[in-house]
């Protein structure tokens, strides 16, 4: 195998093809723009195969790729055979109405089993948790959604936090500023929230400000249109990012877009202009899944060149190699009697 290439980490976490490399996915893994691989079910086929793709993903560069998947549990568990079956997130917040203090050590052991598990075989980011308050409106979230009260989502989302930064790994709150208010799944199409600014924050904004306060790690955006706060959706809007995310929350980490070959991204371009307005809005790591057509478009898109202080940024989100002790934040620690 050849030595890793030393370049910084780029804005783009793209996907693969199948179980192993293909030659393409080589070549597009090695390219600057790139900074990270988000892997999907048909990316699994057992645990054995798992370790050997991501050690060989993680051998191509250096600084390594970050890799991701989408493993929250329930619905959203990509690799099953051989990992813990995971209850939805809605159990813990059923569970939180009668017993506060069983449902917050419940939540934090499901994501430590998360970050124990998925860490062992060479992964990143789990891309969770859902910070989105179920309004019973939006089946696509559902029962992924903690619970509807944002004070039960941030207490259970502090504790899943804690979980993950003791099994190693970063956290990542999505779908900033809220996807419990609409009925439209934007994986579909764009979904508009009418609510007015006061109202989001009463609500939808507000896991997302008490997690911010306790040093949440990443987020990602909705691909959502709030029209009486700005024009643009929150992907592609600097109001949201910097205005609200990073000047009025003071949020420091990675600002991650959601998938940009969603249908409620689809509005804004071709792939080249999608990636470049969600990047002038503040998004620093970019999704682009399941279209490879738009990858190859995306790494061509002129996009502003990876600086070392942006890669350095997105190392932050590395997982804790197996066996390294893990340091859970001070601003993760929640008491057992917050309900």
């Amino acid at each position: 195998m050849t030595d890793a290439v030393a370049m910084p980490l780029g804005p783009l976490m793209i996907d693969i093809e199948g179980p192993a490399l293909s030659e393409e996915d080589r070549d597009l893994l090695l390219h600057p723009q790139v900074g990270g691989v988000i892997l999907f079910t048909r990316n699994y086929r057992d645990p054995d195969q798992l370790r050997a793709l991501t050690e060989t993903i993680r051998s191509l560069r250096t600084p390594r790729l970050l890799i991701a998947v989408d493993h929250e549990g329930g619905r959203v568990q990509r690799f099953r055979d051989g990992f813990t079956a995971l209850p939805p997130m809605a159990e813990y917040g059923a569970q939180a109405e009668q017993s506060p203090g069983a449902a917050l050590a419940a939540v934090r052991e499901h994501a430590f089993t998360i970050a124990r598990e998925l860490v062992d075989y060479g992964i990143d980011l789990p891309f969770a948790p859902v910070l989105d308050c179920d309004l019973g409106l939006s089946a696509v979230i559902g029962d992924r959604a903690l619970a509807a009260d944002p004070d039960t989502v941030i207490a259970l989302a502090s504790a899943f936090c804690d979980g993950l930064a003791e099994g190693g790994m970063a956290s990542t709150g999505k779908h900033f500023p809220g996807h419990g208010g609409v009925q439209v799944d934007s994986h579909e199409a764009l979904p508009s929230d009418h609510r007015d600014l006061a109202q989001l924050r009463a609500a939808c904004l507000s896991p997302f400000a008490g997690m911010v306060k306790r040093g949440l790690d990443s987020v990602m955006t909705a691909h959502i249109h709030y029209p009486a706060v700005d024009a643009q959706p929150a992907t592609f809007s600097r109001y949201w990012l910097q205005d609200i995310l990073r000047g009025e929350l003071g949020f420091e980490g990675i600002i991650i877009s959601d998938d940009l070959v969603m249908g409620g991204a689809a509005a804004f371009g071709g792939t080249a202009e999608r990636v470049a307005a969600a990047q002038a809005a503040g998004c620093e790591l970019i999704l682009l899944c399941n279209d490879r057509a738009a990858v190859r478009a995306a790494v061509h898109a002129g996009l502003a060149p990876p600086s070392e202080a942006a890669s350095a940024r997105l190392c932050r989100l590395h997982a804790a190699p197996p066996g390294a002790a893990a340091v859970v934040p001070d601003a993760f620690l929640v008491e057992d009697d917050h309900g």
